[in-house]
């Protein structure tokens, strides 16, 4: 039998319906209705929306719309679980296989990790493949990339494997020929001297090998600018932002007069970021931006007097 319901309950649920409207009108609103700003926040953790700029809460009650992970028992824990890490390319499997880990004791896990460690690795060419990704990582990691870089470099070695040019040549040389050109690629250059350092080859091997992955994978690559090297070369010689954007203003200046063809972007950089030093009051000498940069102090005198001469740049030293 269904008794009616009291005023009590029926003022209940209006109430909660009330509720509803208000989370719904809260999920609509787009402007701050006292003053007219649109910096609003929803903070799920107190189920408010309010104003960032005067405060005022809009709505209470919010729903959070986001995906659910909370489980009540195995099932719902078992489809909602997030396991493992996202595939990548800077390992030679993706990271798609199964790692047995040492977490278990016991006879049975230690024969399990042992024949696992036996058949992750197939052959020799997988066993060469692992040994160039860990030194385009290694260099990256010497050189400061960003992960998106050695990302790139790991499938432009994919590449090249693929079309079997890895044969015959030096793992080394082809490594980091191959993070050159990434470097190159996303406009985070790095110089063929700081390169070398950090490589287990020669420049002159660098180099062929470099020239080499351009004709075989058919890459583009546009020259690097000398305004690309400012803000990193400022900030190895601990000067001022004014001082790389005075240095960028006497590149620019420069190619507009076309003062930099047939110049290395590195020796105009280093010019134009002593110059702007000196003109800013913070001298560096020759020998301080020379051994930063890696371009000699006759390099960095020569690019030094074309500029100011061929500018108009009065440089009191």
């Amino acid at each position: 039998m269904v008794t009616p319901e009291s005023d009590e309950e029926k003022g209940k649920y209006k109430k909660e319906e009330g509720d509803e409207d208000e989370t719904a009108e809260g999920e609509k609103v787009k402007e701050c209705p006292e003053c007219g700003s649109k910096s609003l926040v929803r903070d799920y953790g107190k189920a408010e929306l309010f104003c960032a700029d005067c405060g005022l809460v809009i709505a209470e009650n919010i729903v959070d719309l986001g995906p659910e992970w909370r489980a009540f028992d195995f099932e719902q824990a078992s489809r909602r679980a997030r396991v493992g890490a996202p595939m990548t390319y800077r390992i030679h499997d993706k990271g798609l296989s199964t790692l047995v880990t040492w977490g278990l004791q016991g006879q049975g896990q230690y024969k399990l990790k042992k024949w696992q460690q036996r058949t992750h690795i197939a052959n020799t060419t997988e066993r060469s493949f692992i040994f160039a990704l860990s030194e385009i990582d290694r260099m990256a990691s010497a050189l400061r990339l960003p992960m998106n870089i050695r990302e790139a470099a790991s499938m432009l070695y994919r590449r090249a494997m693929k079309k079997r040019l890895i044969r015959g040549r030096s793992i080394e040389g082809i490594t980091t020929a191959i993070l050159y050109i990434a470097c190159r690629q996303y406009g985070v250059p790095r110089t063929l001297e700081e390169v070398r350092e950090i490589s287990r080859v020669g420049q002159k091997e660098i180099s062929r090998a470099y020239r080499f992955l351009l004709r075989e994978l058919d890459l583009k690559v546009s020259p690097a600018s000398p305004v690309d090297f400012v803000p990193r070369f400022c900030s190895l010689l601990d000067l001022s932002g004014e001082i790389s954007s005075k240095a960028i203003e006497i590149i620019k200046r420069a190619t507009e007069k076309e003062l930099t063809n047939g110049r290395g972007p590195i020796g105009i950089a280093a010019a134009a970021i002593y110059i702007a030093a000196i003109l800013s009051g913070e001298h560096r000498t020759q020998k301080e931006v020379s051994d930063v940069t890696g371009v000699t102090e006759v390099t960095i005198r020569n690019r030094y007097k074309e500029l100011s001469e061929q500018l108009d740049i009065d440089v009191l030293l």
